[in-house]
């Protein structure tokens, strides 16, 4: 590893390092001066390669550019702004805005030391602030995909939280880290904070992050990382005994926490229409004492240290946590006292009679003193801890693990396989196959979709990304992936998949006429030079879009598999792009500026976006067979 750089190194001739702002996994974030933005502070954080030489730096600089336009999407005020992207003596550089201000994680510590945790209504307040950006980012077609308090800051200015270190370059610096290492760990996301789907197969929804947004939330309540509350063997959380919330907030983080992610809201924009009529329900102004009075279940939970692939997170200091010590008068339940309905029925009556008991202790003392001070000050409280509640535990439906199948193809003899997917379960075919094979795949299903990946990990081309068909020359030996999955939004499909592979044709060469032994000085025949006779690839009939006076435009034509309609249309950042079928059996593919498929954008008869730069946008009518199709174009300010 290269050592760190010192204070005063000025970079590009453009930014001096003032210090080191942290070190992990990832690589090194430094404080700097842009000399160009008169002395206006901003974050330098440098990627730590773990591999040299000329081809991974020149893979690396490819593949961070890539990704670039990414981040450049992002304009929103509580993302810190990516600025630039440079390369300097084999060392890369991300350039963001600096925050001033603490990660929610540093204040949960500070908390902890005294006892105390966040309270409900500071941690409404939380997600009334970030949700908004949620909606924002997902509606860009980003994942932010690691959500922690290590990742949320609280900024000095104006007491706003801020998202930072998004997933989507801890996912490139992972895939670069381990491009050419046989470890499966190509992930992104904490473990316990990342949900079942991201950590198994590396798929991310937006519902995924509302799942982290759920266990961060969680974990600023009690006081308690996700390991102690959350049993792998069942997959249940157990944390509700620790906190005491309305029942309308429980049951929106409970939705927010589910293992299937079309359990989950499908939209933050749902999750804050939900938590709307609580926003105004919770008193301001009071920090919550931890809750020791009911343990987590540890015996029967996961002890999995949370590490990401990027970094390992600060734990809080077992130090500083207030010692676990029950109420002597109501023990702990034990796992037969469960069972034992003459011992649960009075009991739970008992706690009910309680618990209203203490609702109204805690309404009338509100009413009795007025208006709170908005200050965040901790204030300890000296209540009895609270009895658990006896609610029997929801059973949750476990989430399948991606299935991976092995194909042995012979040359010469076409191969179907059919089935059923589930977005919560992708399949993935694995096969052997020679470099310069001609390869011909194609899925019949409404909504299924393929994906074909290298011996790598990379895809074989452009043009091999959530497609229908794909048919061309394979570029290296060894083991290709076929990714099957639903098109997005799509729960279920059926499948038909049909693979073929070949060798290329060899060249017949034309015999040569031997020499007659009469004649001493035979004049040989030329030989033809031979030629390889491949199947036909996929042409484009590409088209320009022009709108005349109006927003929209009705394009009529003919497309199928081998000869593609493409239509070409000329847009403005912040435009929005409306596309909708209304005659023929087609779907569209829609790519940006660059050529990349835009995500969402695939297998459907209809997409709405909004688009993300200035350029040429590109509309592929993809059907099985020869269709005619009637396609409705709308660009609007």
């Amino acid at each position: 590893m290269q050592p760190s750089l010192p204070s005063g190194t000025l970079l590009q001739s453009r930014y001096r390092l003032l210090k080191i702002l942290g070190q992990g996994g990832f690589g090194r974030t430094y404080l700097a001066e842009d000399q160009a933005r008169f002395q206006e502070r901003c974050a330098l954080k440098e990627w730590i390669p773990l591999q040299s030489g000329t081809y991974s730096l020149a893979k690396s600089q490819e593949l961070f550019q890539r990704e670039a336009a990414v981040l450049y999407q992002i304009q929103h005020p509580q993302v810190p702004q990516f600025r630039a992207l440079f390369e300097q003596d084999g060392r890369f550089f991300l350039v963001q805005d600096y925050v001033a201000g603490s990660t929610y994680r540093t204040l949960l510590q500070d908390r902890v030391q005294q006892g105390f945790v966040f309270s409900e209504a500071e941690v409404l307040q939380l997600l009334r602030d970030l949700l908004p950006v949620l909606v924002y980012i997902h509606g860009q077609g980003i994942v932010h995909r690691d959500i922690a308090p290590d990742n949320v800051m609280l900024r000095e200015a104006d007491h706003k939280p801020v998202l930072i270190d998004f997933g989507v370059v801890k996912e490139l610096v992972t895939r670069l880290q381990f491009s050419h290492s046989h470890s499966p760990v190509t992930t992104v996301g904490k473990l316990g904070y990342a949900p079942i789907e991201q950590m198994q197969t590396g798929r991310t929804y937006p519902s995924s992050d509302l799942y982290a947004l759920a266990v961060t939330a969680v974990v600023l309540l009690t006081g308690y990382e996700p390991q102690d509350l959350f049993d792998d063997t069942t997959l249940t959380w157990h944390w509700q005994a620790l906190v005491s919330l309305q029942p309308g907030f429980t049951q929106v983080l409970t939705r927010m926490l589910s293992q299937r992610p079309s359990d989950r809201y499908p939209s933050a924009q749902e999750v804050i229409q939900a938590l709307q009529p609580l926003m105004t329900a919770v008193p301001h102004g009071l920090a919550a004492t931890i809750n020791h009075g009911t343990q987590p279940p540890h015996s029967a939970l996961s002890h999995l240290q949370t590490v990401a692939v990027g970094g390992r997170p600060q734990p809080l200091p077992q130090s500083h946590r207030v010692p676990h010590s029950p109420d002597p008068m109501v023990p702990l339940p034990s796992r037969s006292f469960w069972e034992n309905p003459g011992l649960l029925i009075p009991t739970g009556l008992v706690v009910a009679v309680l618990s209203g008991y203490a609702s109204w202790s805690v309404v009338n003392a509100l009413v009795n003193q007025g208006n709170l001070s908005p200050t965040l000050q901790p204030t300890p409280m000296n209540s009895a801890s609270p009895l658990p509640t006896l609610t029997p535990k929801a059973s949750v439906s476990v989430i399948p693990v991606v299935q991976i199948r092995p194909l042995e193809l012979v040359t010469g003899q076409p191969l179907s396989q059919e089935g059923v997917l589930e977005a919560s379960a992708p399949l993935i075919y694995r096969f052997t196959a020679t470099k310069g094979q001609i390869l011909k795949i194609s899925v019949d299903g409404k909504a299924a979709r393929i994906t074909l990946l290298d011996p790598n990990q990379e895809l074989v081309d452009r043009r091999a990304e959530g497609v229908r068909h794909w048919q061309g020359s394979l570029p290296l030996t060894g083991q290709y992936s076929l990714q099957l999955s639903p098109a997005p939004g799509i729960a279920e499909s059926d499948y038909q998949l049909n693979i073929d592979l070949s060798n290329p044709a060899k060249p017949t060469p034309t015999p040569t006429t031997s020499p007659s032994p009469l004649d001493p000085s035979p004049t040989p025949s030329p030989t033809p030079t031979p030629t390889l006779s491949l199947p036909p690839a996929v042409e484009y009939d590409e088209s320009t879009v022009q709108f005349g006076g109006g927003d929209t435009a009705q394009v009529s034509g003919q497309t199928s598999r081998q000869r593609v309609k493409r239509y070409r249309v000329s847009g403005q950042e912040g435009q929005m792009l409306q596309l909708d079928i209304r005659e023929g059996t087609a779907t569209l593919e829609v790519r940006d500026t660059s050529g990349q498929l835009i995500p969402g954008a695939t297998g459907a008869p209809s997409w709405q976006g909004k688009l993300s730069s200035n350029g040429d946008y590109l509309i592929d009518i993809i059907a099985d067979q020869p269709t005619d199709f009637t396609l409705e174009i709308s660009l609007q300010n």
